[in-house]
């Protein structure tokens, strides 16, 4: 049973009261939304491995978005709610009971405790980075929601009248969408202006390439100053198939390797040299064909990669400097 905010009984209903965890479910999945939307206008500058725009792929992608999307933020608002939020009110307020300190207080502060625990869990089962901004926003994702809850618990004292749930979730969304397209707004204005730079890839001569790289499965190539390379279960096109296929061999032993600053043999090239991204050129005898590995990545972290049949489905195999 629940308890009035001054400690004296109060007339009966639930501890969870519904409309306190509907509340808490709409405001966590329309902050979710925001997140997202935050999290895709930082993929502007990132590297799309060569990938295009997903044509009819993309379409259904977008399509299930929108068809699946407000129900699985539903879910997820509903499932943030009884893990963090509500534990959050529900402590806050037999904690009020005891200290001088207002439950709006404790319940930031359980909330911000939940959310830190539910952190560290994901960040030790390996699900999250410890360093990454994913990790901070699960361990703040319970201050919005719980604000909200305080503010109609600060209400309901005042006024005597419980929380309502109704157009909660309309207003939710509404919100929501707003927050989106502001964002996406905002985006599009900085590329527009140059304050968000689309991603341009590393210049790396002959000397910053040579070393060990290193990918899935075991793959390793060695470049060697001269234009020796050694390879290891390194992926490489087939000898014999188009450039579309997404099959791909993966050769052993001695090759050679060249660098194309401008993309001359880049199988996607459209025949010009201006914009395209430089690579290496490695050639193995005996297997598979000459692959171009397009250098990606940063000056700091390189990459080299290929995209293995078509670029708005293709198969993408990464190599990374050690």
């Amino acid at each position: 049973m629940g308890w009035a905010e001054s400690g004296a009984p109060a007339r009966a209903r639930p501890r969870w009261d519904g409309a306190e965890v509907n509340l808490a479910a709409a405001v966590c999945a329309a902050q979710a939304a925001a997140v997202t939307a935050v999290f895709w206008v930082g993929t502007f500058d990132d590297d799309d491995h060569g990938a295009g725009s997903g044509g009819g792929l993309a379409a259904v992608g977008l399509l299930c978005v929108l068809v699946f999307g407000p129900a699985l933020l539903a879910a997820l608002g509903a499932l943030h709610a009884a893990a963090v939020t509500m534990p959050a009110a529900s402590a806050a307020r037999l904690a009020a009971r005891r200290t001088p300190v207002p439950e709006a207080a404790w319940q930031l502060a359980s909330a911000l405790s939940l959310g830190a625990l539910w952190a560290v869990l994901a960040v030790a089962l390996g699900g999250l980075s410890p360093s990454g901004a994913p990790a901070l926003l699960l361990a703040a994702s319970g201050v919005l929601p719980s604000l909200a809850v305080a503010h109609v618990r600060r209400r309901e004292r005042r006024t005597g009248r419980p929380p309502g749930d109704r157009r909660v979730w309309l207003r939710a969304a509404l919100a929501a969408l707003g927050a989106c397209v502001l964002i996406a707004g905002a985006g599009a204005v900085g590329l527009a202006t140059g304050l968000i730079r689309e991603y341009e890839p590393p210049r790396l001569g002959a000397d910053r390439l040579t070393g060990v790289w290193r990918g899935d499965h075991g793959a390793v190539l060695r470049l060697d100053p001269g234009g020796r390379a050694l390879l290891t279960e390194v992926p490489a096109q087939p000898e014999f198939g188009d450039v579309a296929t997404r099959e791909f061999t993966r050769c052993d032993g001695p090759g050679h390797w060249s660098l194309d600053t401008g993309g001359r043999y880049d199988p996607y090239a459209d025949g010009g040299t201006s914009g395209q991204r430089a690579g290496v050129v490695v050639r193995v005898a005996d297997c598979g064909h000459d692959t171009y590995w397009t250098i990606g990545g940063t000056a700091d972290r390189p990459e080299l990669f290929v995209l293995f049949g078509d670029p708005d489905s293709g198969d993408l195999r990464i190599l990374r400097r050690d």
